[in-house]
């Protein structure tokens, strides 16, 4: 039974994944992109920025995100809408398709209802025990008469 909810569950979150990303897969574009790093001006910072182009003109995207370590100069891709290229986002799995936020809710969503689900099924009051005891499966006739 844990193995077909687990199966379940991940299916729900893949399809929930596919279908939710900024900008869409299925309707965005793709743009090859290389990582510069500029200086913020309060802090002094070196920000890593991904610059592309759209085929009129050249946007820069923030390409900063947690557990991704990025290099001058390296080649990657990015994904953006037509519409609002300057909303663009780099196009790797970690950050675009699989994210801390998603990923720690959805382990937690599980756990918590992984919970509820053995605390309601664990001590059954003594009735059910005995309607589950009693119970005889009617036989059925294969076809109606």
């Amino acid at each position: 039974m844990y193995k077909s909810i687990t199966i379940l569950y991940i299916v729900c979150f893949a399809c929930y994944v596919f279908f939710t990303r900024q900008p869409d897969y299925l309707d965005g574009e793709k743009s090859p992109a290389t990582i510069h790093f500029v200086k913020n001006a309060p802090g002094k910072i070196e920000i890593p920025m991904a610059v592309f182009n759209d085929g009129h003109k050249q946007f820069s995207i923030d390409a900063r995100y947690f557990f991704r370590e990025l290099s001058e100069g390296e080649k990657l891709e990015v994904i953006y809408e037509t519409d609002h290229p300057e909303k663009a986002v780099v196009y790797r799995f970690w950050g675009y398709w699989l994210t801390w936020g998603e990923l720690l809710a959805t382990v937690l969503i599980y756990i918590g209802l992984f919970q509820v689900a053995v605390s309601v099924t664990k001590n059954p009051t003594p009735e059910a025990v005995m309607d589950q005891l009693e119970y005889i499966p009617e036989k059925k006739k294969r076809y109606d008469e």
